[in-house]
């Protein structure tokens, strides 16, 4: 097929880039680690930004309407309705996570998470003080409901919260909605609030996705959406907080909403309103990309085990077979110069052989990084 959007090669990506996915490693160093894309920006973002630069627009921005985009874009998109009344705008999606997390639990209450994980839920726990349990995925990557039981047991006598990554990140697992309607019955029952991560709700390439807030039992969390992982925003922060109609609160205090941008809110709005389009072009190449990567990954690294995920652009690969132990993506750091995130990022124990690699990239640059990694001799 042909492509739009991921279009770079190393050289021009290089060239033009300055965010920490393009710097962080040694130039001869090919990165496809951390979650931002090599993508061509959405027209309507750019117009926007460039628009409100040259009308001077540059002062605080404005949270309403944030609220009001995504409830509109979770409406035709989801067919769910987001009361806007009981939605905050925040920083972003973590930081959102954080402050709710802070207020929905005690000091020396438990924050579960099911490993592997987004990194930096272990990284905003223990910010928090909060005590860590984890209920790990099963071996296909889904909800384990008896570890969840487990988990939510040991965090009885104190309010407690479940960090949830709905779709889920590395795995890329898209939660059906009769598992989350299960994980609320068993929050409920315990006591436990749920917090969900849904800011790659809009890259799923196969099932759907149910947001967790829409769910029976549901309505007692709280669900956290940003524009910033679909459009490649992350420089541009904004984040929504959205309460269900049984959470402990309607809002969080009216400061939280000071630290999103103004740009950020402008850039967000822009492509939840007027960037559709180019989000569906971007998905056509993603689902493209996470096929190619099966055919380069049979063809040249047979000993690794990947499955194309459902959702996201993140590929997590089972390389326990390679033979090159429990941190594969530190050898291919070192012996082949691409850049993979270490699976014991994502779960010290569930992540040992596993590494996530980043394919919102060209056809171009994904090939040289797996042809890369088949050059050592011991893979």
């Amino acid at each position: 097929m042909d492509y739009e959007i991921l279009t770079s090669t190393p050289e021009q990506a290089r060239r033009h880039r300055t965010s920490v996915k393009w710097v962080a490693f040694e130039p001869d160093v090919l990165p496809l680690w951390v979650a931002e894309m090599d993508a061509e920006p959405c027209g309507a973002v750019v117009e926007a930004i460039t628009a409100a630069m040259r009308r001077g627009d540059t002062g605080y921005g404005w949270g309403p309407r944030y609220a009001d985009a995504v409830a509109a874009y979770a409406a035709d998109t989801w067919q769910w309705s987001i009361d806007t009344a009981r939605t905050t705008v925040v920083a972003d999606v973590m930081v959102g996570v954080a402050e709710v997390m802070r207020e929905v639990t005690d000091v020396d209450g438990s924050i579960v998470v099911s490993s592997p994980c987004y990194d930096s839920f272990h990284g905003f726990v223990d910010m928090l003080g909060r005590r860590p349990l984890d209920a790990p995925l099963d071996s296909a990557g889904r909800l384990d409901f008896e570890a969840l039981g487990a988990a939510f047991e040991q965090a009885r006598g104190r309010r407690s919260a479940y960090l949830l990554s709905n779709p889920q990140n590395p795995t890329g697992t898209v939660h059906t909605a009769d598992e989350l309607t299960r994980l609320a019955a068993l929050a409920a029952e315990h006591d436990v609030t749920v917090v969900s991560d849904e800011i790659h709700a809009p890259l799923v390439h196969h099932g759907s996705y149910t947001p967790y807030l829409s769910v029976d039992r549901g309505q007692r969390g709280f669900a956290v959406l940003s524009a910033s992982k679909a459009w490649n925003l992350a420089a541009l922060k904004a984040a929504a907080v959205v309460a269900g109609s049984e959470a402990a609160f309607a809002q969080l205090h009216e400061v939280h909403t000071h630290a999103a941008s103004h740009f950020g809110i402008i850039a967000h709005v822009a492509a939840f309103t007027e960037g559709r389009d180019w989000l569906g072009r971007l998905n056509r190449e993603l689902d493209a990309n996470r096929r190619l990567l099966e055919a380069l990954i049979a063809e040249h690294l047979p000993t690794i085990r990947y499955t194309p995920p459902a959702a996201t652009y993140l590929a997590w690969l089972d390389c326990r077979a390679t033979g090159l132990g429990d941190d594969p993506a530190a050898v291919w750091r070192r012996e082949a110069k691409v850049g993979l995130s270490s699976g014991t990022n994502y779960g010290p124990e569930t992540g040992r052989g596993f590494a996530r690699l980043n394919f919102a990239t060209s056809p171009q640059i994904l090939t040289e990084a797996i042809e890369r990694m088949a050059s050592l001799d011991r893979v």
